[in-house]
């Protein structure tokens, strides 16, 4: 669902990421790891078109894509929760997973059962402003928004930083449950060591901008894995 090859990205004169290569396939976890300021999230950012890279390929579902905005890979089958979450705080719980239409047909604005039965707090608080909720609460609420869109890439930057233990349980049954369906492919950003090791397949390790270690659970240990991303 998604290759990636020689992507570099700079901000300014800086450059931050060099020559990633990597790829997520359908119905796995890929966990991007490793310390704070190695590149992470500039990578998720990459991908979505937040922050256009400065060279490199990008494909999607096998389609070469150039430096295209962020809407037009969201509606590409990308959906992008960022770090911070970036809810609407005036809009309610539904007028905030109302924007995620823009990415679909008119006859497919609807809010399936589906994002209730995973989040069901936003059922119960969907007249409530998001500015309003829990950062938990809001965590939940821009994960389902993403999947408003129906993506075939999502995109998790940080989904557990600075949220309470049942919301992390709870985020990792949907991660798994997203999964397992095997129609997504899921890129995960997370410095929360137990949670990446449990909830994903495959691993790549960022030092300094670079892929350092990358591989499959059954390739990585857990020890060569915390060892990669200690400080």
């Amino acid at each position: 669902m998604l290759k990636i090859e020689n992507l570099c990205l700079h901000y300014g004169s800086s450059q931050i990421l060099h020559d990633i290569s990597m790829q997520a396939n359908l119905g796995k976890v890929t966990c991007v790891m490793g310390t704070n300021g190695v590149g992470k999230t500039s990578l998720l950012k990459a991908i979505s078109g937040t922050h256009p890279r400065s060279s490199g390929t990008l494909e999607i579902n096998g389609k070469r894509i150039g430096r295209e905005p962020a809407h037009a890979i969201a509606k590409r089958g990308v959906g992008y929760v960022p770090q911070g979450r970036d809810v609407f705080p005036l809009l309610t719980v539904r007028e905030n997973l109302e924007t995620g239409y823009a990415c679909l047909p008119p006859s497919e604005h609807s809010i399936p059962d589906e994002i209730h039965d995973l989040f069901p707090v936003l059922r119960d608080m969907q007249h409530r402003r998001g500015g309003d909720l829990s950062g938990g609460q809001q965590q939940q609420l821009a994960i389902a928004r993403a999947l408003i869109t129906k993506p075939k890439l999502l995109l998790l930057d940080e989904p557990t930083e600075g949220i309470q233990p049942n919301i992390i349980q709870q985020i990792g049954r949907v991660i798994t449950y997203l999964r397992d369906r095997g129609d997504m492919a899921i890129v995960l950003v997370e410095q929360y060591f137990d949670f990446a090791f449990d909830h994903a397949d495959l691993f790549v390790i960022l030092r300094r901008g670079k892929v350092v270690k990358s591989g499959s659970k059954s390739e990585l240990s857990r020890e060569e894995l915390l060892k990669a991303v200690s400080v």
